[in-house]
């Protein structure tokens, strides 16, 4: 088994998927002058999202009654499983590194979520290697996408109602007090009251530390337009309007790549979104970012046509499809060279978090996608019926990924205070370049170790 899983191993890594992958990792390095074309990473996105939704729908409207119960009961755990990680994930952040409790609990929620370029690149890595998996696992990554959104805006409701300031630090964080002491100040010039900061408080492209206590030396990361906040705020309360051109927000870069990445647009005419500290996060617009975000409902509208398609008798996934099947893995190719470059730009970012996060990052993968492979085989043991050893590599990916599409949105628009760069680093940069390269063969390896020594007993007739 260990000649066969060294075998898998090797040849993972130089399959044309991982191949590109590198080469798109290596252009940040040798600094060479090219960008992915951000509307064509949108456009495989789109295309992948579809592609895999499509062929799991088809799939999911051939299964029978107790293969359709079997998904079912298989989704519930899947949700729940990702609920328990994100919030494992925030313990571990917490004991573990100095980040604040509010990056901690953003983090935790990307590692809740799972990676649609992750379970792509393993459907892909599958098929080459001809290993099977159950029908309904795209269907599976749509549900498991949800559970990290719902467990981060969970933690910062808390915080915020623990006595979190507006620039997210807890009682006890380094600056805590810093915009208490010295709060923004209302003066008047000719017609119309506008605000000015005291000269002694941050700018508007405010710094923030990375660390629990203050003077430890930690690197600071630059912060969104978290002033801008309190100038709208003060504005509105004078008897403004408080979308005032002239309190538009200020779009940084992290959070263009954010929204790249989420397939969402966001301009810096759109006005400073009010303050949340004393809002509940499970605002209506918030849960409709959470179920309706882009790469959801793409990903449920592909599963839903091809579900009816194939109801109607119509299939569009045969084997000799030409865009969905044969041009799927040349797609998938073109989608790693841009995850590469993404992965390998967002390195830099790590120093930040220090070394624990870094440990975080590559360790965590691991613990979560073991932990899922054993539930699932504990599923299995419950039926009494043997999963495809493909099922349990794919529901190792969504335990042991963390998101880049859903979670990025909803940070930006409900957790402004966060870090718009520690948790894509964590994800990006070292827990989906692990996954992609390493941890698919490794979660091979434990899935049949899994199997092979607790073996499911079937009954035969």
């Amino acid at each position: 088994m260990f000649e066969e899983f060294l075998h898998n191993f090797t040849h993972n890594l130089f399959k044309p998927l991982l191949l590109f992958f590198y080469a798109g990792f290596l252009i940040p390095v040798f600094k060479v002058k090219f960008e992915f074309p951000k509307v064509i990473y949108q456009g495989l996105t789109i295309y992948l999202l579809l592609a895999i939704g499509w062929h799991g729908g088809e799939e999911l409207a051939t299964l029978g009654a107790a293969e359709l119960r079997q998904a079912l009961g298989f989704m519930l755990i899947g949700f729940v499983a990702n609920t328990l990680i994100g919030i494992l994930a925030f313990a571990l952040l917490r004991n573990f590194t100095r980040l604040r409790a509010i990056d901690a609990a953003t983090v935790a929620g990307y590692y809740g979520s799972d990676s649609a370029g992750t379970f792509l690149t393993a459907v892909g890595v599958l098929a080459a290697t001809q290993i099977a998996y159950a029908a309904y696992m795209p269907v599976m990554l749509a549900v498991m996408e949800i559970p990290g959104c719902l467990v981060a805006l969970y933690l910062i409701s808390r915080m915020r109602q623990s006595g979190m300031d507006p620039l997210g630090n807890m009682p006890g964080e380094a600056n805590y007090s810093l915009l208490h002491q010295r709060p923004p100040r209302i003066v008047s010039e000719g017609h119309g009251a506008h605000e000015v900061m005291q000269a002694t408080t941050v700018s508007v492209r405010e710094e923030e530390l990375v660390g629990a206590a203050a003077g430890n030396g930690s690197a600071r990361i630059v912060r969104r337009a978290t002033m801008a906040h309190y100038a709208s705020q003060g504005h509105a309360s004078n008897g403004g309007n408080g979308d005032d051109q002239h309190h538009r927000r200020y779009i940084s870069k992290e959070e263009q790549q954010e929204a790249d990445l989420a397939l969402e647009t966001i301009a810096d005419d759109e006005p400073t979104p009010a303050p949340r500290r004393q809002k509940s996060a499970f605002s209506k617009e918030m849960l409709h970012e959470v179920f309706f975000n882009p790469g959801i409902y793409l990903l449920f509208a592909g599963i839903a046509i091809g579900f009816v398609s194939r109801l109607q008798g119509t299939s569009v996934t045969n084997a000799d499809d030409e865009l969905f099947v044969k041009l799927f893995q040349g797609m998938l190719c073109l989608f790693l060279l841009e995850m590469g470059m993404t992965a390998s730009q967002k390195l830099k970012d790590l120093k930040a978090g220090g070394w624990q996060f870094i440990a975080f990052g590559l360790l965590a993968p691991n613990v979560f996608a073991t932990t899922g492979i054993l539930l699932a085989h504990g599923y299995s043991l419950f039926l009494g019926e043997p999963f495809e050893i493909g099922t349990y590599v794919l529901f190792a990916v969504l335990c042991g990924a963390a998101s880049y599409i859903a979670v990025p949105a909803v940070q930006r628009m409900a957790i402004p205070e966060a870090s718009p760069t520690l948790p894509l680093a964590a994800s990006l940069g070292l827990t989906f370049s692990y996954n992609v390269t390493i941890g698919i063969p490794v979660y091979i390896l434990i899935a049949k170790l899994v199997t092979t020594f607790a073996p499911i007993a079937t009954s035969t007739t």
